[in-house]
């Protein structure tokens, strides 16, 4: 990406076709869609890049077995082929994983569970694609030669408890093996934020919109503060479009809150924990039951092993959401049932919390949407929002709000996403070797940034102490902070350690340790970067410990279990 600097004289200086608020996983894909069908866009974040719900996901690329549950079906086949397809455009970042559903003492696995499934793997098929010509102008990325995982299957005891270590001493007797996807949330987001630019996109981050500017009573563009200079700009354009999520609200003008069919956002808490492989060790995935027909998934995640998620009516402050200490008991309750594990919050290597944007429509008579469907609406203004949804399709959203540019403007501009491929994969053994590097973060550098790692090693490269690891038992590197600040416009210590790197999900107790020295290093090093004297780089370590604290990394903290 470019640097912030010259994001930001080139957002005063030109004037756009569009420019997107938020730059989640929603507003990134709308920027690369409208820039790659041929219009000049903008982009602002009020944070950082995927701050907010984009990068607080379960991580998971799918269906989602639950809607089936619903008769969602629309919605589960829609995910399904986005998934399909985005396994094909971006390798590298979206993987296949294998969960299980388990079963016990000699039982045959549930036959209801079987026929979901059943209906899982016919409505991923290419060949049901082909039979629908709509779907396939939809899709024209997915062809019938594309790869695709193997079915479900029914599998025996011994290789249930060999996917799922942990739960070896339950000696299951067998379960279903199917598969879904996997992917790092706020990796996907700069992938598809790089990919925009890539097509000439303008983005920078650390601008908040206060309001609307108008012509002639329309949108035409945005008047943002720079939360860093501290001066108000101008960014012009023709068309606004609010890919906020449950921010959403905050931007519409006033007069529209009286009517009746714009949506209502009512956001829902998601937490997730996170454990050492050794404490909860799993090599697939599973979904655990959580009491009252819920379930929760748990699944291996870079390195640990990753719990969520609850699913909570939400009505607290949105800039800074942190697990509940009753979230967390839920979690660890429902894991320590199903795998017969005595794990507290002291065994938590970290733990973080998102807020979901479920759509109401504002009747008190209607109850809120919760099977995840999006919303596209235009205001009295001109703004278009595009709310809801889901992280598995991000892509299909973006297409709803850049069509709906398209037909305002009356151009011929096809949707192109479906083939743009998000990076380039590269394997692990054919990158550059930096001497001091790890062979382990070898392959983690492969898998967060595909071919770009080479990039990164070059940023290595430069100094002996940018090959060490951040935290020891981890293979991130101290380089990554020094890449990640100069060509992914990271700010602070937070910003590399929650988002660039995810060591703030992966290890946010030990981080957040006063006594830990890894803050202070990324400090240090952003400070040779950025040119910051001593006291600035102390108060940007004491920043990092505010926000650790506010967004509640630690899982709660070790002295709530004293305090129990």
């Amino acid at each position: 990406m470019r640097k912030r600097a010259e994001a930001l004289q080139a957002l005063v200086d030109e004037t756009f076709d569009v420019v997107v608020i938020g730059g989640g996983i929603t507003g990134a894909g709308v920027a690369l869609d409208a820039a790659s069908r041929g219009f000049s866009v903008a982009l602002v974040e009020q944070a950082d890049f995927a701050s907010g719900t984009s990068s607080r996901s379960s991580k998971l690329v799918h269906g989602g077995l639950r809607y089936l549950q619903n008769f969602d079906l629309g919605l589960v086949r829609e995910a399904l082929l986005e998934r399909q397809l985005l396994v094909k455009l971006a390798p590298h970042i979206v993987r296949p994983l294998k969960l299980v559903v388990p079963a016990f003492g000699g039982a045959r696995p549930d036959l209801i569970t079987g026929i979901g499934l059943n209906m899982y793997d016919v409505m991923s098929t290419p060949r049901l694609v082909a039979r629908r010509s709509s779907r396939r102008a939809a899709t024209p990325g997915l062809e019938e030669g594309d790869w695709s995982w193997a079915r479900h299957r029914v599998i025996s005891g011994e290789e249930a408890a060999s996917l799922l270590p942990a739960l070896a001493g339950r000696n299951p007797t067998g379960g279903y093996l199917f598969y879904d996807c996997q992917t790092d949330d706020a990796r996907l987001v700069l992938t598809v934020l790089a990919e925009a630019e890539r097509f000439g996109a303008v983005c920078a981050n650390r601008l908040e919109v206060h309001e609307l500017a108008h012509q002639q009573g329309r949108a035409a563009g945005v008047r943002v503060l720079d939360r860093e200079g501290g001066e108000e700009l101008t960014v012009r354009a023709a068309n606004v479009v609010n890919a906020t999520g449950v921010w959403a609200d905050r931007i519409r003008p006033e007069e529209l809150h009286s009517e009746a069919e714009v949506p209502v956002i009512r956001p829902s808490r998601g937490t997730h924990i996170t454990l050492a492989h050794a404490d909860l060790p799993l090599v697939a995935g599973a979904i655990v039951p959580a009491g009252e027909g819920r379930t929760i998934f748990a699944l291996p995640w870079l390195g640990r092993s990753l719990i969520g998620t609850t699913d909570n009516n939400y009505d607290g402050p949105l800039d800074h959401v942190s697990p509940p200490a009753e979230d967390v008991d839920y979690l660890l309750d429902a894991v320590n049932s199903f795998f017969a594990s005595t794990l507290t919050v002291r065994n938590l290597t970290g733990a973080f919390a998102g807020v979901r944007p479920l759509i109401s429509t504002g009747d008190s008579r209607k109850s809120v949407d919760i099977s995840r469907k999006a919303e596209l609406y235009e205001t009295s203004s001109g703004m278009i929002t595009i709310t809801g949804g889901k992280l598995t399709t991000w892509r299909r959203m973006a297409k709803m709000a850049v069509d709906a540019l398209v037909e305002r403007e009356g151009r011929y501009a096809p949707c192109r996403t479906a083939e743009i491929p998000l990076g380039q994969i590269i394997e692990s053994d054919r990158l550059s070797r930096v001497l001091g590097v790890p062979e382990g973060s070898y392959e983690a550098l492969a898998q967060r940034y595909g071919h770009d790692a080479e990039k990164v090693l070059a940023v290595v490269a430069e100094r002996a102490e940018l090959a060490t690891p951040i935290l020891p038992a981890l293979p991130d590197l101290l380089g990554e902070a020094v890449y990640a600040a100069r060509y992914e416009q990271a700010r602070t210590v937070f910003d590399v350690l929650a988002r660039r790197t995810r060591l703030g999900l992966l290890a946010g107790a030990e981080l957040s340790d006063p006594h830990c020295a890894a803050p202070r290093r990324v400090a240090e090093v952003l400070g040779w970067e950025f040119g910051w004297e001593p006291a600035r780089v102390d108060d940007e370590v004491a920043a990092f410990r505010a926000e650790a604290a506010a967004e509640g990394i630690a899982g709660t903290g070790a002295a709530m279990e004293g305090a129990r």
